[in-house]
């Protein structure tokens, strides 16, 4: 009694077996069975079948005689804009604000006032230091004059000593008397040297009076901070009466133009982008825009094995925000390509990536291709000789092997 649904389960899984796993072989039986009924079958007048009866068997598929043409061969990147200088503009003293705050958004020129601080007594001390130094300036001339003194000295003692060496070699002068003038000349040389150093000293508080005047207004220039470079505000700067230490924050400015767009490059691409090929960018918003790679890393992320690449973008009209999505297009070496609708492709029993194309005899034939990129109107693949018929209809019902009934369309279709 349970035999039949037995024998019936066991027919269904090998039929679905042959079907799912194995379907080459199970048309290839189905085509031996064929062309044994078709010998059985009544022949015309010259002994053969009927071409119209076999032509009326083989499966028709739409075909695309497709040439090979040259095309940018891109590199595709994800990334996203970067200001291409964003500066904490911050306080180097102590003092309150005493300007009024400009708002986030506004644009400012390099140079412009952002904060200005309370200068307090810090005038009174640039005046202090520049009159210490003319005062150290006005004794230069004294000291000047000591040690020209000094030196008269040393020649008029050097001139007693030598006279009285010759009057005591003579026999016409004592002994002690040119002991006198040798300890005179001595004096005389201490006297020069006391005279230096008072001049070395004089000429050494002119230089600490020099730094203390350049320390008390380079002090007084800090209660002016401006921007660095020409951008936008990205933040509020201090408000009136704000304490400002040193590192407080006054504003933040970026500049937008230009711009960059980074991405980060597969280390099987990196050899393929060189600096200044041309780019392009799609942002999420729609917006395409056009620069040049100015940057390309030389040392490669330790987590995801990337490069970094930057495309410097023009900016004029500021349309382009810090920090939007992007997808990048480098151009590289180009190659030549064959362009297909993206229902064409297909996989076969290996899961291989690839095209079915009718070849000789209206067979069906499987090639594996390897995908540059794709666009509106298809992929574009690699791969494939310099002129192949492509099926981009019917693929998915036909295997390698098979004959076909083709019928092509234009390339433009």
């Amino acid at each position: 009694m349970r035999l039949i649904p037995l024998l019936t389960a066991i027919l269904v899984s090998v039929g679905l077996y042959f079907l799912v796993f194995d379907r080459e072989t199970l048309l290839a039986f189905a085509k031996a069975d064929a062309t044994v009924t078709d010998t059985d079958a009544p022949s015309n007048a010259e002994g053969s079948i009927a071409p119209e009866i076999a032509q009326s068997d083989a499966i028709r598929v739409v075909v695309l005689r497709s040439t090979a043409r040259e095309v940018d061969n891109a590199v595709i990147l994800r990334g996203q804009t970067k200001a291409v200088r964003q500066v904490e503009v911050r306080a180097e003293t102590t003092s309150t604000v005493i300007s009024e705050p400009k708002r986030k958004g506004a644009f400012v020129e390099a140079g412009d006032l952002m904060c200005e601080l309370d200068p307090g007594t810090r005038f009174a001390s640039l005046a202090e230091a520049k009159a210490r130094k003319i005062e150290a300036m006005s004794r230069v001339p004294e000291s000047e004059a000591r040690l020209d003194e000094a030196k008269a000295r040393l020649d008029e003692a050097l001139i007693n000593n030598n006279a009285a060496k010759k009057l005591s070699e003579g026999g016409y002068g004592s002994e002690t008397r040119r002991i006198a003038s040798e300890a005179s000349v001595r004096s005389a040389e201490a006297g020069i040297a006391t005279a230096e150093s008072g001049l070395e000293a004089t000429k050494a508080g002119i230089e600490a009076a020099t730094a203390a005047v350049a320390a008390a207004q380079r002090e007084i220039d800090r209660m002016t901070i401006t921007a660095p470079f020409r951008g936008l505000l990205e933040s509020d700067t201090a408000e009136l009466g704000s304490l400002m230490q040193p590192g407080s924050l006054c504003g933040t400015i970026i500049q937008l133009n230009p711009i960059k767009v980074v991405g980060f490059v597969p280390e099987t691409s990196v050899n393929r982008v060189v600096v200044g090929s041309m780019a392009g960018a799609q942002l999420i918003s729609g917006l395409q825009v056009q620069g040049r790679v100015t940057f390309l890393s030389r040392s490669a992320d330790e987590t995801t094995r990337t490069f970094e690449v930057e495309v410097t973008v023009p900016n004029p009209e500021l349309l382009i925000r810090d920090g939007q999505t992007a997808t990048i297009a480098i151009s590289a070496a180009g190659a030549k390509a064959h362009q297909v609708p993206q229902s064409a492709l297909t996989l076969n029993n290996d899961g291989q990536l690839g095209v079915r194309t009718v070849g000789t005899d209206n067979v069906v034939d499987f090639m594996p291709v390897k995908l540059l990129r794709d666009d509106t109107k298809g992929v574009w693949l690699d791969g494939l000789p310099e002129t192949v018929d492509v099926i981009v209809m019917g693929q998915d019902f036909v295997t390698k092997g098979v004959t076909v009934t083709p019928t092509y369309r234009e390339a433009a279709q």
